[in-house]
């Protein structure tokens, strides 16, 4: 900011190639007038090296060399909804309050040949430096409000504070730019960071680069910040979208050939007394999906090479039969089978599951001459403690506990199952990847690797799944079992009316003998936010119009027995309305739940969503969900248009993936993709698929890089996955 200095410093020696993965120790507070406030505000835009810098790519660009003057915007060929960028002087700006959440901001803009009217709603961020005389460039879609020319922003940026004339005739990169750091500035500390980083070493193999005609590292990372033209900025982001992708395909691909190298699995043989007991009994028919899905389960049981699958199924698919089929098969094998969820409401509800669908089922006694005993299914939880617990772990040390569901609780120290042969996990996507390790070394590692299947009823878009579990096969549960009913579901914005007709139904279907849910994104009242809270609704809706029925109140800051006693009261039908927070999101199976409420529904994921709806719909009848919201985002708005047209989860994930980028679309990730900085997964289909060809082919000939010319490479991948350089390479 204006006033700080810094000490001049040398340039440094350019006489040899740089290693990239060097500029991580390089702080961005070594370049000229990076002062220490500067260096903080750079560092909230996560710029704390010199490494972060040059990765810190442009949102956009602004082709400086084609304007359009305000004057030709009544043109006859333009037309009304087209996307235009107008870079003009701000002349004054304004800001109204048009309803409560809802803010209307305006800026006139001029550029010498006329004036234009620029508007938006809400985002204040966007006027985060704009004042009389700023230069900025404004883009959007063209309007007309009583004959004359408007702009509906999409995008705003202080190109020129105060520097009108500069970079002109050329391609302006537009910078994500803070307080502090505008977006000119960062231009300026890129193009010196640059010039003194000099010539860049290339990690990857010539012949790949060739193959794509792709940019050197050290041209793409200069013509990203600075391209002549919009194609030169295309190709440099190519190449470095292949950078990302290939170093962690390449450290996947050293995963899985690891894996299947493994000298250390067991067999654990599909089509034993217990496993064909189990599919005799069950009351219906699987689906062809189902199948097919154990088909692919039971080959993989039957090698000695350690299953590593992953089975994604939508909500309702049907995985938990195939877990129990898994499960017995390494009860069969005379093993043991255990199954970790990442809450305890999930971790119970499959345990009451595995007990009803396996209750009766018997195995051979260690003692020959007791003959059989029942199958022990238990559960360790946090909630286990005392006596159970110690009686619990000593049962499991001893081999007397067939198949053990539970949660983290399942990986703390003191927990040991000597002959583990099948490990489950539930929503990966919820744990990373030290747990999913440190699951399956609840076993003897000295004996042999269990198999290791892994669920998640978060469909994960294609591109997603290549990247995030490379190491692991994958099966697609995409048919649902039949005499599912499909979900109706309503948008319904308050400021439309009131919520009446909604409170209606919900007690006309408790009075016709269904239940319903009513979801708050808060526990409690919070002075910072305006959204509905679990408690103050319970309060509201029990005294109010749900007055007379049973409604239950369920959230997080529960003790656990309370957690327990509430879901277990809601299961019976002694709760006709639990009032929750996302704490029912998985696994919460209420077949006679027909109706939910989501109130301020903006305010949850699109994933989110789609799995709280899928507490509904769960039996014969006919059900709803509303989405109570009055969304002041595009991206609010995006997510629950998709939500009423759709209850396909795979569609709805890649709608998601678009709306919110592959960064947030799940919450526990494998090493690396939290530093996918410049790919865009649903953009970069193809290259995903070339880089993961390529990476799985390189390994397959040399599985540890061994080769020098190779050695560049391999420093890339061991420093992409950091500390899990052991898990990288452990089989």
């Amino acid at each position: 900011m204006a006033g700080e200095t810094a000490t001049a410093r040398p340039p440094e020696s350019r006489a040899q190639p740089r290693r990239l993965r060097s500029l991580r120790h390089v702080p961005v507070s070594r370049l000229s007038g990076v002062g220490p406030r500067r260096a903080a505000a750079l560092g909230r835009l996560g710029i704390d090296s010199v490494y972060d810098l040059l990765w810190h790519v442009p949102r956009r660009y602004v082709d400086r060399t084609r304007q359009t003057p305000i004057s030709e915007l009544n043109g006859v060929n333009l037309e009304e909804g087209e996307e235009l960028t107008i870079i003009a002087e701000v002349d004054r700006t304004s800001k109204r309050q048009i309803r409560r959440r809802l803010t209307l901001n305006e800026v006139v803009l001029s550029d010498g040949s006329g004036r234009l009217t620029a508007k938006w709603f809400n985002r204040p961020g966007l006027m985060r430096g704009v004042e009389a005389g700023a230069t900025v460039a404004v883009s959007g879609k063209l309007a007309r409000f009583r004959g004359r020319p408007q702009l509906e922003v999409s995008a705003l940026e202080v190109v020129d504070a105060g520097r009108a004339g500069a970079d002109t005739g050329v391609v302006v990169p537009i910078h994500a730019a803070a307080a502090d750091v505008p977006p000119w500035l960062v231009r300026e500390l890129m193009r010196e960071a640059l010039d003194r980083t000099g010539e860049l070493l290339d990690p990857i193999p010539p012949h790949l680069t060739r193959r794509y005609g792709l940019l050197s590292r050290t041209d793409a990372f200069r013509m990203v910040h600075f391209p002549p033209d919009l194609a030169s900025a295309r190709r440099a982001r190519d190449r470095l979208v292949y950078d990302e992708l290939f170093l962690l395909e390449t450290a996947l691909a050293m995963r899985k050939v690891s894996l299947d190298a493994s000298s250390f699995g067991r067999s654990n043989p599909p089509g034993g007394a217990l496993w064909g007991e189990l599919a005799s009994r069950l009351p219906y028919e699987l689906t062809s999906a189902q199948v097919r899905a154990l088909r692919e389960i039971g080959d993989d049981l039957a090698t000695e090479r350690p299953m590593h699958r992953l089975v994604q199924g939508d909500v309702g698919s049907g995985k938990t039969v195939l877990a129990a089929h898994a499960l017995l098969a390494a009860v069969d094998a005379g093993a043991q089978g255990v199954l970790m969820a990442p809450t305890e409401v999930l971790a119970e509800q499959h345990h009451v599951n595995l007990r009803n669908v396996l209750d009766g089922l018997s195995v051979e006694a260690d003692d020959n001459l007791l003959g059989t005993r029942p199958l022990a299914v238990e559960i360790l939880t946090n909630r286990t403690t005392g006596a159970e617990r110690e009686r619990l772990l000593s049962a499991a040390a001893a081999g007397e506990v067939d198949i053990l569901a539970g949660t983290h609780a399942l990986i703390q120290e003191g927990v040991h199952l000597p002959n583990l042969g099948v490990a489950v996990v539930d929503e990966q996507h919820r744990f990373g990847v030290h747990q999913r390790v440190a699951l399956r070394e609840r076993g003897d590692p000295t004996t042999a690797v269990p198999d290791v299947l892994i669920m998640t009823a978060t469909p994960i878009p294609r591109t997603l799944a290549m990247t995030l579990y490379g190491d692991l096969d994958v099966t697609v549960l995409d048919e649902m079992p039949p005499g599912r009913r499909p979900i109706e579901t309503v948008w319904v914005a308050p400021a439309d009316g009131d919520l009446g007709g909604v409170w209606a139904h919900v007690r006309a279907e408790v009075d016709a003998g269904r239940q319903a849910y009513v979801v708050c994104p808060l526990v409690s009242d919070s002075d910072q936010t305006e959204a509905a809270s679990a408690t103050a609704t319970h309060e509201e809706l029990a005294t109010g119009v749900l007055a007379g029925l049973e409604v239950g109140l369920l959230h997080g800051q529960l003790r656990p027995a309370e957690k327990h006693d509430v879901m277990a009261a809601f299961r019976g039908g002694a709760i006709q309305v639990v009032v929750a927070t996302t704490v029912i999101e998985v696994g919460v199976d209420v077949p006679n739940a027909t109706v939910m409420v989501v109130l301020d529904a903006d305010r949850f994921g699109l994933s989110q969503l789609h799995q709280l709806r899928g507490r509904i719909g769960r039996g014969s009848h006919a059900s709803t969900c509303y989405l109570v919201a009055d969304p002041t985002t595009p991206e609010g708005r995006a997510r629950l248009e998709a939500m009423v047209e759709t209850t396909d989860g795979f569609v709805l994930a890649e709608r998601d993936l678009e709306i919110r980028g592959e960064g947030t679309v799940l919450g526990a990730r494998q090493s690396g993709v939290s530093d996918l900085r410049v790919t865009r997964l649903v953009r970069d289909v193809e290259w995903v698929q070339r880089a993961r060809t390529d990476a799985f082919a390189l390994v397959e000939t040399d599985p540890e890089l061994e080769a020098s010319p190779l050695a560049l490479l391999r420093e890339e991948v061991f420093d992409l996955v950091g500390d899990d350089v052991d898990w990288l390479l452990r089989s």
